[in-house]
């Protein structure tokens, strides 16, 4: 029998969670709660399936995560990559559960997931393509997100059927 153990996703949730729960406003945290943990997820199941192991799928999904955290703790999009990076990097170290190449590795995906046009380390498009399938899942129908050439993209790669 197992027993179920805390990991340093679990800190970082409760981090996420801290920042969510002290938005004024209720709709802002719900999309929250549902954008965060879903990139999140996204992103350990995209690291899984482009063959990294379970350690680096755990690392993308805590980029995932935290990667619009200065967007909703701040209520403001403007810089929101950069920002996030920054307050990624005081949470992580915080922790003292990540080394400084993890905090790094993180912190630049997360500083670069706003510049979907260009083509970075496996972790950054690892982010990049987990935020626009987050965004796309939300509401497959919606035209904007599955238009977009990452969604396509990701749809081919996850052999994915009847998306038109």
């Amino acid at each position: 029998m197992f027993e179920r153990q805390l990991t340093r996703i679990d800190t970082i949730r409760r981090y996420v969670d801290g920042m969510l729960n002290a938005c004024k406003d209720r709709e802002d945290a719900r999309c929250g709660f549902v954008h965060l943990y879903g990139v999140g997820q996204a992103c350990a199941l995209i690291a899984l399936h482009r063959g990294h192991d379970r350690a680096y799928a755990e690392l993308a999904e805590i980029a995932g995560m935290l990667h619009d955290f200065a967007a909703y703790k701040d209520n403001a999009r403007e810089n929101h990559a950069q920002r996030s990076s920054i307050q990624a990097r005081d949470i992580l170290v915080q922790t003292k559960e990540f080394t400084s190449e993890e905090i790094d590795l993180i912190c630049q995906a997360i500083s670069r997931h706003s510049n979907k046009k260009e083509v970075h380390s496996e972790m950054d498009e690892i982010l990049k393509d987990a935020d626009v399938m987050q965004h796309w899942l939300r509401n497959p129908v919606e035209e904007y997100f599955f238009a977009q050439e990452r969604v396509q993209k990701l749809i081919d790669e996850f052999q994915m059927v009847n998306c038109d």
